[in-house]
C-alpha cells in the first residue's frame, strides 16, 4: 500500500518519507502523519496505511533522517536532537506542499513528539487545513498558540506522565481566549494510549479518539 519517496523541502533540500495512497486517488484529501519520538517505525506507518484504507493521500517525512530506535534512551537523545522549528517549517511543510500538488486539502496529525509538532504546524504552516494532535503539545514559549487559524482538534490523556495535564489546561485556555477554532477531549488514559505496540495502549480510548480523529478530517478535508 505505501512506499518510500523523496520530496523537496521549501529551503531545496531532500527528504524522505513514506507514502500510502488510497485505491481511489483521484482527488483524494491528503494527511501529513507526524512520528512519535521512536522515527518512522512500522507502527507510523501503519497509520498512514489506515488513512490511505479510508481515502487519504497519508505522508510520513522522516524527521530523523532514517533513524529508528526502540530504546527510550536513544528515542530521548533523538527527540532532544531534532530542530523542532525546521522540522515544522521544512519537513512537515514540504510534506504538506507535496501533497498539495494533488490533494486540494492537507490536514495534519501528529503523536507525542508529534503531538507537539503537529500543534507547531498549525501555527507556522499556512499550507494544511486541519490538525489533530495525539497527546503532545509544544512548551508555551516554542509558539503563539493564538495565532492559529485553522480547525485544531487536541486529545489529551488525564494521567499522562510525559506531558504535564496542567500544561494542557493551561494551552486549552489560551485557545479558547484567542476564540480558536478547536476542540479538545480528555482520555481517562496514559501517555501514549493509541499507540498498539507500547505498554500503555488502551484501545477503549485510543478507537475513540482515532474515531473522532477521522469525523474531523472528513468534516475539514473532504
Amino acid at each position: 500500500m505505501g512506499q518510500m519517496i523523496t520530496f523537496k523541502r521549501p529551503d531545496g533540500k531532500e527528504c524522505n518519507g513514506y507514502l500510502a495512497t488510497p485505491a481511489q486517488v483521484d482527488k483524494a484529501p491528503g494527511v501529513v502523519v507526524i512520528q512519535e519520538w521512536w522515527g518512522l517505525n512500522d507502527q507510523i506507518k501503519g497509520v498512514a496505511d489506515k488513512l490511505a484504507g479510508l481515502g487519504y493521500r497519508a505522508l510520513v517525512p522522516d524527521l530523523y533522517k532514517g533513524k529508528v530506535t526502540l530504546d527510550a534512551a536513544e528515542a530521548q537523545h533523538l527527540m532532544t536532537n531534532l530542530d523542532f522549528g525546521q522540522a515544522a517549517s521544512q519537513d512537515i511543510r514540504g510534506a504538506a506542499q507535496y501533497l498539495k500538488q494533488s490533494s486540494a486539502k492537507v490536514g495534519v496529525v501528529g503523536f507525542c513528539m508529534g503531538g507537539a509538532l503537529t500543534v507547531l504546524a498549525a501555527v507556522f504552516v499556512k499550507d494544511i487545513d486541519a490538525a489533530s494532535s495525539w497527546y503532545g503539545f509544544p512548551p508555551e514559549q516554542a509558539a503563539d498558540v493564538t495565532k492559529i487559524s485553522i480547525p485544531l482538534q487536541l486529545h489529551f490523556a488525564e494521567r499522562d506522565a510525559s506531558f504535564n495535564p496542567e500544561n494542557a489546561r493551561t494551552l486549552e485556555a489560551k485557545l479558547r481566549e484567542a476564540k480558536v477554532n478547536f476542540e479538545s477531549y480528555w482520555y481517562d488514559a496514559e501517555h501514549a494510549f493509541g499507540n498498539e505496540t507500547g505498554p500503555k495502549y488502551n484501545p477503549t480510548a485510543a478507537k475513540l479518539a482515532w474515531d473522532r480523529t477521522i469525523a474531523f478530517f472528513a468534516k475539514h478535508l473532504k
